[in-house]
C-alpha cells in the first residue's frame, strides 16, 4: 500500500538523521585514524542520503517522471563515491583546499535540488485537499526549506560559536518541531485544522433537519464534509438491504466492488479501508496517505458523526413510509370515488330501462300489441344480463379482495373449453376469432379462471380491437400459456402503466364503447389467485397481445 511505503520512507529518512547525530556523538572533532575517518565519511554519506529519502517519501503523493528519478537517483550515487573516494576532510580552521571547495559546491548543490524538489511537490501534494492533509503537506514543504537554510548556513560557518552556526541550530530544531507537528500532529492540533470542514459539517447536519427529505439527499449533504473533516479520499454509504445510497469521490472500480459484495479494495491512492455500521446502514471510508493519522479520535468521530446520519436516514426513511401511505390512501380514496361515480352512471342505465319498460308494460299492457311487447320482453332481458353482468363484476371484485376465491383445479382440454367460450360471445360470430389450439391439449387447471379470463380478453379484443382475433394455446415447461391477440390500434404507450388498474380506461377505449374498466384488474386478479400471471405487449406490426400463464400439475390416477 502507498502508506506503508510513505511510511517505510519517512522511516527511513528520520533513521538516517539518527544514525549521523550517533556517529557525531561518537566520532572526535578531529579523527585522524583509518577507522575514524572511514566513520566520518559513513556519517556524511548517510546525511547526503536524507534528502533522497525525502524525496523517495514524496513518491507516495504524486507519482515522478522517471527523468526526475533517474537524475537525482545518479546525482545521489556519484556522490556518495565521491565522498568515499576522498583522501580526508579539513578540520576546523584548516585551509580548504580546491578539491574540497568543488566537493562542498556539489554537495550543497544536490542538497539544494533535492530539498527544493521535495518542498514543491510537497506544496503541490496538499493542493485541492481538505484542510487537515493540505496544512500537513505544506508544514512538511516548510520542514524541507528550513533544513535546506540550515545546511547553507552550515556550510557558511566558519566557527562552532558563530551567529551562522547559532541560526543553524535554531533552524535545523524548528525543522523538527515542523516535521513532527507534520508527520504525527497533536490532537489539539488536528482539532485547530478541522475547524473550517467542521463548520460546513455542523451546517451539513443542521440542514438535514429542515431541508433533507430523501435519504439520497441526506448522503449528499453530509458525506463530502464527513470526508473532509477526517481527511478521507472518498467515502460511501450503504442503507440496511445494502444497497448504495450516496457517495463522495468513489471511483468506478470500488464501487463495481462494493455492489458485487467483494471485499472494499485499497487499490489507486487509498491506504486503508474501514467499514463502520451506522443505523440504518454502514458506512465505507478510504483513507489517504497526505493524512495517515487515523486513529481513535477519528474513528470517534466517524461513528458520531454516522450515528447522526443513522437517525437522519431513518427520519428520511419514515418520511417516505408517510408519503407512500399517503399516495396509497389517496389512490384508493380515488378509486372509491371512480367507482361510486362509475357504478352509479353503468347502474343507473339498466336500472332507469328496466324500471321504464316494467311501468309501461304494468300501465299500457292492453295498448301494446304482441310484437312491441316481445321488443320489451328483449330489452328487459339484455338489460337485467347488464345489471347481472356489472353485479357479478362487483362480486368477482370483492371476492378477490377478501382472497375468497378457492381455486379447484380440474383436467381438462383446453380446445373444447374455449370453443364453449367463445361461441358464449355474442358478437364473436362470422369467424371474427381464429382459434389455434392443438385439438389434444389437456391440462389441469382450474376451468373456472380459466373461462373468466379468457371470456374477458376475447370481449375487449372483439368491443376495443379489429378482426382477425387469434387466441393461441400451448402448453410447456409446466404452465399453460394462452395469448389473445387483436389487430386493432392497440394500447396507447402511456396508458400501458395503468391497464390493470381498476376503474381505468383510455380516452380511446372511452370513445369506441362503454365499460367499467375492471375487466382486466378482475382477469389479472383471477390469473394471480392460481398463481399465475396475465400480461400484456404490443403486437406487431399493430394490435393489443394479452398472454395468460397458469401453472398446471399433472394430475394423479388412481
Amino acid at each position: 500500500m502507498r502508506r506503508s511505503h510513505a511510511g517505510r520512507w519517512t522511516a527511513a529518512s528520520f533513521g538516517a538523521l539518527g544514525i549521523v547525530e550517533l556517529l557525531g556523538r561518537l566520532l572526535p572533532s578531529h579523527p585522524h585514524g583509518f577507522w575514524e575517518v572511514a566513520g566520518q565519511k559513513v556519517e556524511i554519506v548517510v546525511l547526503l542520503l536524507f534528502p533522497y529519502l525525502l524525496y523517495r517519501f514524496t513518491i507516495a503523493f504524486i507519482p515522478p517522471s522517471e527523468r526526475v528519478t533517474r537524475f537525482v537517483s545518479a546525482m545521489t550515487v556519484l556522490l556518495a563515491l565521491a565522498t568515499l573516494v576522498l583522501p580526508r576532510f579539513p578540520a576546523e580552521g584548516e585551509p580548504r583546499p580546491l578539491w574540497f571547495l568543488a566537493y562542498l559546491a556539489a554537495f550543497l548543490f544536490h542538497w539544494t535540488v533535492l530539498s527544493v524538489i521535495v518542498a514543491l511537490r510537497l506544496w503541490r501534494a496538499g493542493r485541492g485537499q481538505p484542510t487537515v492533509a493540505r496544512r500537513r503537506m505544506r508544514l512538511l514543504a516548510g520542514a524541507a526549506a528550513a533544513l535546506t537554510v540550515a545546511l547553507f548556513f552550515a556550510a557558511a560557518s566558519a566557527r562552532a560559536d558563530s551567529v551562522f552556526a547559532a541560526t543553524t541550530a535554531i533552524l535545523g530544531f524548528v525543522s523538527a518541531i515542523v516535521f513532527i507537528l507534520a508527520l504525527a500532529p497533536p490532537r489539539l492540533v488536528r482539532l485547530s485544522w478541522r475547524r473550517p470542514e467542521q463548520e460546513r459539517l455542523q451546517r451539513a447536519i443542521a440542514g438535514l433537519v429542515t431541508l433533507a427529505r430523501t435519504q439520497a439527499e441526506i448522503a449528499e449533504r453530509v458525506l463530502p464534509p464527513m470526508a473532509d473533516i477526517v481527511g478521507a479520499q472518498a467515502i460511501l454509504l450503504r442503507n440496511a438491504d445494502g444497497e448504495i445510497i450516496g457517495m463522495h469521490n468513489v471511483s468506478e472500480s470500488r464501487r463495481a466492488a462494493i455492489e458485487t459484495g467483494e471485499p472494499p479494495d485499497d487499490d489507486e491512492d487509498s491506504s486503508e479501508v474501514l467499514q463502520l455500521d451506522v443505523p440504518g446502514g454502514s458506512l465505507v471510508v478510504w483513507t489517504t496517505p497526505y493524512a495517515p493519522f487515523f486513529g481513535g479520535d477519528e474513528l470517534e468521530l466517524l461513528r458520531t458523526l454516522a450515528a447522526l446520519t443513522g437517525i437522519a436516514l431513518d427520519r428520511a426513511r419514515l418520511f417516505a413510509q408517510e408519503v407512500e401511505a399517503r399516495k396509497v390512501l389517496e389512490h384508493a380514496d380515488e378509486l372509491k370515488a371512480n367507482f361510486i361515480s362509475l357504478a352509479a352512471h353503468e347502474l343507473r342505465t339498466p336500472v332507469a330501462a328496466i324500471a321504464g319498460f316494467a311501468r309501461t308494460l304494468t300501465e299500457r299492457a292492453d295498448d301494446l300489441n304482441e310484437t312491441r311487447v316481445r321488443q320489451i320482453h328483449t330489452i328487459l332481458e339484455q338489460q337485467a344480463s347488464r345489471l347481472g353482468a356489472l353485479i357479478e363484476q362487483l362480486l368477482d371484485l370483492s371476492r378477490l379482495d377478501a382472497a375468497a376465491v378457492p381455486i379447484s383445479k380440474a383436467e381438462f382440454n383446453v380446445r373444447e373449453r374455449a370453443e364453449e367460450v367463445i361461441q358464449a360471445i355474442p358478437a364473436a360470430g362470422d369467424g371474427k376469432v381464429d382459434l389455434d389450439v392443438p385439438l389434444q391439449l389437456e391440462t389441469f387447471a382450474d376451468p373456472n379462471v380459466f373461462e373468466r379470463v379468457l371470456t374477458n380478453l376475447v370481449t375487449n379484443a372483439l368491443r376495443y380491437g379489429e378482426a382477425p382475433i387469434v387466441v393461441r394455446a400451448e402448453q410447456n415447461d409446466r404452465h399453460l400459456r394462452v395469448v389473445v391477440q387483436d389487430h386493432g390500434p392497440g394500447v396507447a404507450p402511456e396508458f400501458v402503466p395503468d391497464l390493470f388498474e381498476r376503474f381505468s380506461r383510455s380516452k380511446e377505449s372511452s370513445a369506441r364503447a362503454s365499460g367499467t374498466g375492471l375487466g382486466l384488474a378482475i382477469a389479472r386478479s383471477y390469473a394471480r389467485a392460481h398463481h399465475g400471471d396475465l400480461f400484456y405487449e404490443p403486437a406487431k406490426p399493430h394490435g393489443s397481445r394479452f398472454q395468460l400463464v397458469l401453472p398446471v400439475e399433472r394430475m394423479e390416477r388412481a
